[in-house]
């Protein structure tokens, strides 16, 4: 990591973090899925998701533990466990099941996947690289690597594989919003401002989207603009609530900056 960022702007993990409180509401999280969308995008929880899934969960858990060598089954319900939060039993099943079936590359992506949902970026990195291959390359594990990459401080790096994945699926959102994310943790807010505003313009949808694009306005004293962008389309409680959070996190980033 340069020294420029390391004086002028936060850490990756603090942007990261800060991103992902934006985008959901303030769960403190930092897996690479929540954050930024680069495995796909998963969606907000619903009020009474948790009362619903747990029958699920529970049917689901029966399921592994009586065919437990079963790689679609260990993958289902690895996912299951990393959604609910589980994250070292998500490692620990898929672990397990990737020991068994070493060449599975669902398996090695789901994985990877967990791993990074745990903070393990450079063991996801490395299990990710082997969930695709030159010849059939997947653009959303080379997203999540540079993603990976990213948290590791690389940036540079992590941009040669979000630039792979757009020679993949060009113009790509999520892909877009992860380039954008990198470039402003170089504390590049101009080159991130103009990634973030294609990816934006592709899909206006995206909370993920929104909040790393205002978070780059804002850090650029645009706080209005960004204020603005926030509060697109929620409820005025939930508006006022991100506006807050925004507010928060510039603060904190100047305090930093101060330092």
């Amino acid at each position: 990591m340069s020294k420029r960022l390391s004086l002028a702007s936060p850490p990756a993990r603090f942007l990261w973090s800060a991103v992902l409180i934006l985008a959901l509401g303030g769960c403190q999280t930092t897996g690479l899925e929540d954050v930024t969308g680069a495995l796909g995008g998963k969606q907000e929880p619903a009020a009474n998701a948790n009362a619903n899934a747990r029958p699920e969960m529970d049917a689901l858990r029966e399921r592994y533990r009586a065919k437990p060598s079963d790689p679609a089954i260990a993958l289902e319900y690895g996912k299951a466990l990393r959604d609910s939060g589980q994250r070292a039993q998500a490692v620990a099943v898929l672990e397990q099941a990737v020991l068994a079936h070493p060449s599975n590359k669902a398996l090695l992506a789901g994985y990877g996947r967990a791993l990074a949902d745990s903070g393990n970026f450079q063991q996801a990195f490395d299990v990710l690289s082997r969930a695709h291959t030159p010849e059939d390359p997947d653009w959303r594990i080379l997203s999540a690597q540079g993603a990976a990459l990213d948290q590791l401080g690389r940036n540079e790096e992590a941009q040669q594989y979000y630039a792979a994945a757009l020679k993949i699926v060009p113009n790509e959102p999520t892909v877009l919003s992860n380039l954008g994310l990198s470039y402003m943790l170089q504390n590049n807010l101009p080159k991130a401002e103009q990634v973030l505003g294609r990816a934006y313009q592709r899909n206006q949808n995206d909370a993920r989207v929104r909040a790393n694009l205002a978070l780059v306005l804002g850090l650029q004293g645009r706080e209005a603009e960004a204020e603005i962008l926030v509060k697109a389309d929620l409820p005025p409680d939930q508006a006022a609530a991100k506006v807050t959070a925004l507010r928060q996190l510039l603060a904190k980033k100047q305090q930093r900056a101060d330092k």
